[in-house]
Formats: C-alpha cells, sequence, structure tokens
C-alpha cells in the first residue's frame, strides 16, 4: 500500500464516534459506487424533463427527437418553431445549469479539502467579488457583448491578487490564504458598490442586479461550451486528485511526509479551482450556497474520502442546479427571479433535513 493510499484510509477512520449499525441515509464501505450510475441516470432523466418544462409544453419524446435530428441520428416531424424552442432556447440553458452546477460542487469540495474549512466555498479567494467587478464595469459601459471575457478576466485578477497577497506573508497556507482572499473580496466588492452607486440607473440596474444575484438566462451554445470546457478541462484533473486531498487532511507536515510536494501541489490545485470557479462565473453570476453546502451534504452520506466525494459531488450539484434553475424561470412564470435566490430558499432547508438525518457523522 502505498503512503497516499494509507492516507487514503486513514480519512476514513476520521469521525471518532463509536462505530455503529449500518442505516439509512449511510453509505456502507464499497456500496457508494452504486450512487454513480444512479446520479448519472439522475442527471439524464432530470435534463431531459427540464427542456420539457416551461411555457410551450413540450414531451420527452419530442425533446429527444430534436436532439436526435440535430445529431443526424432521426428524422424530426417538429415545427421549426417548437424544435427552436428546445435547440435555441431550453436545451443550451439545461446544460449550462447543469455544468455550473458540477463545476460550483467540485471546486467547493477542493477548497474545503485545502483549507481544511468545512465552511469554504469557491468564492473564498475573492473570484465572485472579481468576477463581478469586471462584470459590472461592462455592463455599466454598455459592452454586455463581452460580460463573460470581462467576468474571468476579473475572476482571475482577484485570483492573482490574492495568491501575491498570501506569498508577501511568506509560504502560502491555508489561513493565509483566505485571509488574503477576505481582503480582496471585501476590496472588489467595495469598487462594485461604488460603480453601482455612482453609475446605475434603470435598465443597467437591473442588469447589474440580475448578474449579481446569479441568473441563467440568456444561456446559448457559447455558453455550454465555456462551461462544459472548463469542466472537462479543468475538472476532470481536479476530480482525480482525491487520493492527494485525501492526504492534506492531515496537514501539511504530514502531506510532505507522504510525498507530497505541498506548496507546488497546493498552488497548482488553487489556480484550478480558481480557473474552473471564473469559467463558471462568467456565465451564470454570483451563485452561492453550491459550492458551500453540496459537497458537505455528500459528504455526511457517503464519507470523508475525496475519491468518493469528488465524483459524486459534481453529480449532485449538476442535478441540484438543473431543478433549480427549472424552478427559477417557470415558478412565477411569466416573471423570472435570479436563480441564486432558489439555490438558497431551496438548498438551505435541503441540508438542514440532511444534516438532521446524519447527526451523528454531523
Amino acid at each position: 500500500m502505498s503512503p497516499v493510499e494509507v492516507a487514503e484510509a486513514a480519512v476514513e477512520r476520521q469521525p471518532t464516534t463509536p462505530r455503529q449499525p449500518s442505516r439509512p441515509g449511510r453509505v456502507r464501505p464499497g456500496a457508494w459506487v452504486w450512487w454513480l450510475p444512479v446520479l448519472t441516470l439522475a442527471l439524464v432523466a432530470s435534463v431531459g424533463w427540464a427542456v420539457t418544462v416551461g411555457p410551450a409544453d413540450l414531451s420527452v419524446r419530442e425533446v429527444w427527437q430534436v436532439i436526435g435530428a440535430k445529431l443526424g441520428l432521426v428524422e424530426s416531424s417538429l415545427s421549426p418553431i417548437r424544435a427552436g424552442i428546445v435547440w435555441e432556447l431550453r436545451l443550451p440553458r439545461v446544460l449550462t445549469a447543469a455544468a455550473v452546477g458540477a463545476g460550483l460542487a467540485l471546486s467547493g469540495a477542493v477548497m474545503q479539502a485545502l483549507t481544511r474549512n468545512p465552511l469554504a466555498d469557491p468564492y473564498l479567494l475573492g473570484l465572485s467579488s472579481g468576477a463581478s467587478t469586471g462584470a459590472v464595469l461592462v455592463l455599466l459601459v454598455g459592452v454586455s457583448a463581452v460580460l463573460p471575457l470581462a467576468a474571468f478576466a476579473g475572476a482571475l485578477a482577484a485570483l492573482v491578487l490574492t495568491l501575491l497577497l498570501a506569498r508577501s506573508l511568506g509560504e502560502i497556507t491555508p489561513t493565509r490564504t483566505v485571509l488574503a482572499g477576505l481582503a480582496v473580496s471585501s476590496f472588489a466588492g467595495a469598487i462594485t458598490s461604488l460603480l453601482i452607486f455612482w453609475n446605475a440607473r434603470g435598465d443597467a440596474f437591473r442588469q447589474v442586479l440580475n448578474w449579481i444575484l446569479g441568473s441563467l438566462a440568456g444561456a446559448d451554445w457559447d455558453a455550454v461550451a465555456i462551461t462544459w470546457g472548463a469542466l472537462l478541462l479543468v475538472g476532470i484533473p481536479l476530480a482525480l486528485r482525491g487520493r492527494t486531498l485525501d492526504a492534506f487532511a492531515f496537514g501539511d507536515t504530514a502531506a510532505a511526509a507522504l510525498g507530497i510536494d505541498v506548496g507546488r501541489t497546493r498552488w497548482l490545485l488553487l489556480v484550478g479551482t480558481a480557473l474552473l470557479t471564473g469559467a463558471m462565473v462568467s456565465v451564470s453570476g454570483a451563485i452561492g450556497f453550491v459550492g458551500l453546502v453540496l459537497p458537505n451534504a455528500v459528504r455526511l452520506v457517503v464519507g470523508f474520502q475525496h475519491r468518493r466525494l469528488l465524483p459524486l459531488s459534481v453529480l449532485a450539484g449538476a442535478i441540484f442546479m438543473v431543478w433549480v434553475d427549472t424552478l427559477a424561470r417557470t415558478a412565477f412564470d411569466p416573471r423570472e427571479i435570479p436563480v441564486g435566490i432558489i439555490t438558497v430558499l431551496v438548498g438551505a432547508p435541503v441540508f438542514v433535513l440532511v444534516l438532521i438525518r446524519n447527526k451523528e457523522r454531523a
């Protein structure tokens, strides 16, 4: 058994409460594997169902017929209008929602492991505030066409400032990184507030507020390419670092003793998390709660090993975001509310129920 495998086994034994018989809500060793196909099927079903929901009533069969026709597998008998509703409006939004939920949940799980703080989330490094500053700036200037690029640039600028500030204090450690991120986040938030106070009027103010609260309205195939591209190029390598993150659970000294280059590995994982979060935020706006709570909820059910936690958090985050975005755009039809509001209204009670059901482990 390798040193990292030893660490992984030890992480699973972290809870100090006496071993108890298996009960509902707990996953026995090995049983967690069944969650992978179950959640994958649930995600596919959720995507298919979400596309049917809306003012124009569609069936699941019609949705898959349009998808099959676009892929050249079948011929579609639907009218161009109904096919356009599926392919141009609803499907890109639902797929974007799935990618955003998956990316934020994965980023949250990685951040919580790196900082050894269960309250950490993807925005801990000031990414959300930096992205908001970039987005608000272009919205107020009137060049919203480059909003995703401006938001991504703002998130990266916040990351660079955070890491430079943390490095100026000495070696980059979880505590220094968190404190630097809080400082950068507060500063960027103040700049954003100042821009809104002096310049936002009428439609511009509504656009800014909608983006700050998080929204997937207007998501198109470009948004799908950005979010899924980031998830594949950055998310997959992060999700495969479960054993490394298990070693970090013991602290930097123990991780170094297990053969891990702590400084370099932490830096790479922080940058990867920031890139993934920045890509998601550039499309969706600042959607809170997902990266904070979903990894903790999954952890309560399947345990502490990141080999289990990371892939299941990805699937759970995708399913959660598909459902809450569907609720956000349909519950108060014809008015749509920002999805960031729904993530808190729906997610908080669900998380409380998970805590109650798993109160010993919590």
